[in-house]
C-alpha cells in the first residue's frame, strides 16, 4: 500500500489520505486537491496501472490532462515517433517517482516501520519524507554555497569521526 506522493521540483509531498483498498477511486480527488493547491490542473499525470481506468481517463480528458498511459485498444502496427518519444519521457519521470520510494525504503528505512497505531505509522512516514526533502534542500544549499567543484566526501569524513 503506497501513500500518495506528489513529486514537484525534486521535492516529495506526502499525503496520508490512503487506505489499503483499491486506490484508483481516489485519483480524481487527488487531482482536485492539486487544482485547489496550485490553482490549475497539472499538464500531465504519471500514474501506476491501477489508476488507468476508463473513468480516470475520461476525467483527465475533460480537464485536458495528459495521462501517462498507453491508449486503450490494440496497439498500432507502426507507432508514431512523437508518441513513442513522449512515452519514454513519461517513463523517465515515473522512474524518478519510483526511485523516491526506493530511496525511502533503503536509505531512510521506510520499509521497516514497526508502528502499531496508524497515527504513529503515518507520523513516521511523514517524518521520513520530511527528512528526505531536508536532505535535498541542504545538498542544494551546499552546492550553491561552495560551488559544483567542491568535494563533499572530505566534509562527510570530517563530520563522522569515531568516538574512541
Amino acid at each position: 500500500e503506497n501513500p500518495y506522493l506528489q513529486y514537484f521540483l525534486g521535492l516529495t509531498k506526502y499525503t496520508n489520505e490512503w487506505d489499503n483498498f483499491n486506490e484508483s477511486k481516489d485519483f480524481q480527488s487527488q487531482i482536485e486537491q492539486y487544482q485547489q493547491r496550485f490553482g490549475y490542473y497539472p499538464e500531465s499525470v504519471h500514474i501506476d496501472r491501477i489508476y488507468r481506468t476508463r473513468d480516470n481517463r475520461a476525467f483527465c480528458k475533460e480537464r485536458k490532462i495528459r495521462i501517462s498511459a498507453p491508449p486503450l485498444g490494440r496497439p498500432p502496427a507502426k507507432p508514431q515517433p512523437e508518441i513513442v518519444k513522449q512515452q519514454r519521457e513519461d517513463e523517465r519521470f515515473r522512474n524518478a517517482i519510483e526511485g523516491k520510494f526506493g530511496q525511502a525504503k533503503r536509505r531512510f528505512s521506510l520499509g521497516r516501520i514497526m508502528a502499531q497505531l496508524s497515527n504513529t505509522a503515518e507520523t513516521t512516514i511523514a517524518i521520513t519524507f520530511l527528512v528526505m526533502n531536508l536532505e535535498l534542500f541542504w545538498k542544494q544549499f551546499f552546492i550553491f554555497l561552495f560551488g559544483r567543484n567542491y568535494d563533499f566526501s572530505s566534509l562527510k569524513n570530517n563530520l563522522i569521526k569515531p568516538l574512541f
